[in-house]
């Protein structure tokens, strides 16, 4: 309300083009965009091999485009914003969530959602760190896991009661009169959410933006793609990791969006970029953020 919520600030001073595209498009699901990125997996694959072998530092191509995420935003902000009510907001967080086996051995044992924030000064390690404690919690070994599987838990307890608490929640969220401990835990409330079809053999998607929430991107992996290819007048098959991608376009500016998934590109090209801090950081506006490094 008046221009502040718990995850983010009003932005003002927006171009009337880009103010009045939330009035013509009032809902997520009526300014997706879809795109398509091919990430060349040959080269990942040998990156990761040379920095478990040479530095003894295991990372996963999850966590390689997670990371290559955290730092694009860092350099163009306007891509974390999120459109509520009509109003642009800046966020205050970088944020990313993905949805886990509990067991992956056993996918009958059930999901559960991972949430987690970052620094815009984090290096792919922090990235992987923060990663990989998230993931141990969700799974049961860590003193948080669990609450969005609880609270479901519990709202189904009672008949009816979902709808009622739902339906309070997106009204209070309208007007920024949400309860910011709920915004914290739930996996709607994040800069950009990912998943891994590739983990249960499935192609790419192009997964649809929740208009409940504020996610404005949705990435996701599909399985291994192979492409024959002409090298110097000879053929080969290339390896490429297929990448469907959901945004909002709402959120800002065309001009924007290509600066933000070209700096995305480059780091997926050069993930050893990504080894070392950003030399400047980018915020939006006066908002400011910070989260501490992993232990």
């Amino acid at each position: 309300m008046f221009g502040r919520r718990p995850d983010g600030r009003r932005v003002k001073g927006i171009d009337p083009v880009m103010q009045i595209t939330p009035y013509v498009m009032p809902m997520r699901c009526d300014a997706q965009v879809f795109l398509k990125h091919r990430a060349d997996m040959d080269r990942l694959s040998r990156y990761i091999r040379r920095l478990r072998a040479e530095k003894g530092e295991p990372v996963t191509y999850m966590q390689i485009i997670v990371a290559a995420y955290v730092r694009a935003v860092s350099a163009n902000p306007e891509v974390n914003r999120f459109i509520m009510n009509k109003q642009l907001f800046a966020r205050n967080n970088c944020s990313a969530a993905f949805t886990i086996l509990k067991d992956p051995s056993d996918a009958d044992k059930g999901e559960a959602v991972v949430k987690i924030k970052f620094d815009l000064t984090d290096t792919l390690y922090d990235v992987r760190d923060r990663m990989s404690a998230a993931v141990s919690a969700a799974r049961g070994e860590g003193e948080n896991a669990g609450f969005t599987e609880k609270l479901l838990r519990f709202l189904f307890a009672v008949p009816g009661l979902a709808t009622v608490v739902v339906g309070l929640v997106r009204f209070l969220d309208r007007y920024g009169l949400a309860p910011g401990v709920l915004m914290e835990e739930l996996p709607f409330y994040v800069g950009m959410y990912i998943t891994n079809t590739a983990s249960i053999g499935l192609h790419d998607v192009n997964h649809h933006l929740y208009n409940w929430g504020n996610v404005g991107l949705f990435l996701g992996m599909g399985t291994t793609e192979k492409v024959a290819e002409v090298e110097k007048d000879s053929v080969r098959m290339k390896r490429y990791l297929p990448i469907g991608i959901t945004a909002d376009e709402r959120v800002c500016s065309g001009a924007h969006y290509a600066r933000f998934f070209n700096d995305m590109r480059r780091y997926l090209d050069h993930p050893e970029l990504l080894e070392t801090p950003p030399e400047k950081v980018r915020f939006d506006g006066e908002v400011e953020y910070h989260e501490p490094k992993p232990e």
